[in-house]
């Protein structure tokens, strides 16, 4: 086993001991299929908390969208989201106006990989999603045939919050829902907002313990 294996599997093993990293698949069942999950985004502990809760065949296929100013901000993680993530660094500012943010991700696409992609483009630590940006939109309409499965990580926040560095033990799930595909003639800014409202629709009951009702 490599190096870079290994660590894989010691913190998924970690993520699920900390937050118990439960994946729920209520909408489809898990399988090593193309898809684009499309997920809330609250902590830069979404990416190791969804490789948790994925099974071992899904992440062999399916690669995270990174911030590179924050993951290659040192060696570790740089190394980290290269050879165990595998994921796909994308600039939350463009360097120059001709540079297209979704260049890689459509490459990756194209090769059969899948994706998980955070829309709102920067973390909300609580409440509803920020509006999607448009990027999701261009890529559902450059690969209909990919289906996009709308995800919501709970509690999250409170394990890894914004500034912290150690995790606090804190129970959080990964509800997978029913995939979704842009519709013949849909609009932009009406694929974004349902986009949006189906990642909502995979959220806990707010009255279930453990479970608080935030607002909008």
């Amino acid at each position: 086993m490599t190096l870079a294996a290994f660590t894989g599997q010691l913190l998924a093993f970690i993520a699920r001991l900390i937050t118990g990293a439960q994946g729920h698949w209520k909408g489809c069942p898990p399988l090593a299929e193309q898809r684009i999950y499309i997920a809330n985004h609250q902590s830069h502990f979404d990416l190791v908390l969804i490789w948790a809760a994925f099974p071992h065949e899904l992440r062999a296929q399916t690669r995270a969208i990174a911030a590179r100013d924050y993951w290659t901000r040192s060696a570790l993680r740089r190394w980290l989201t290269t050879e165990v993530f595998n994921a796909i660094y994308v600039s939350r500012t463009r360097a120059n106006p001709d540079e297209d943010p979704l260049e890689p991700l459509v490459e990756a696409l194209a090769n059969g990989d899948s994706l998980v992609i955070f829309p709102e483009g920067t973390r909300s630590s609580k409440g509803n999603p920020q509006p999607f940006k448009s990027g999701i939109f261009h890529l559902a309409e450059q690969f209909p045939h990919v289906k996009l499965v709308p995800t919501w990580i709970d509690n999250v926040q409170r394990v890894m919050p914004k500034g912290e560095v150690v995790p606090v033990p804190i129970l959080c799930t990964v509800t997978f829902g029913a995939p979704i595909q842009l519709r013949e003639g849909e609009s932009k800014s009406d694929f974004l907002c349902r986009a949006r409202e189906a990642v909502m629709e995979q959220r806990p009951d707010p009255h279930a313990v453990g479970h608080e009702a935030e607002p909008d």
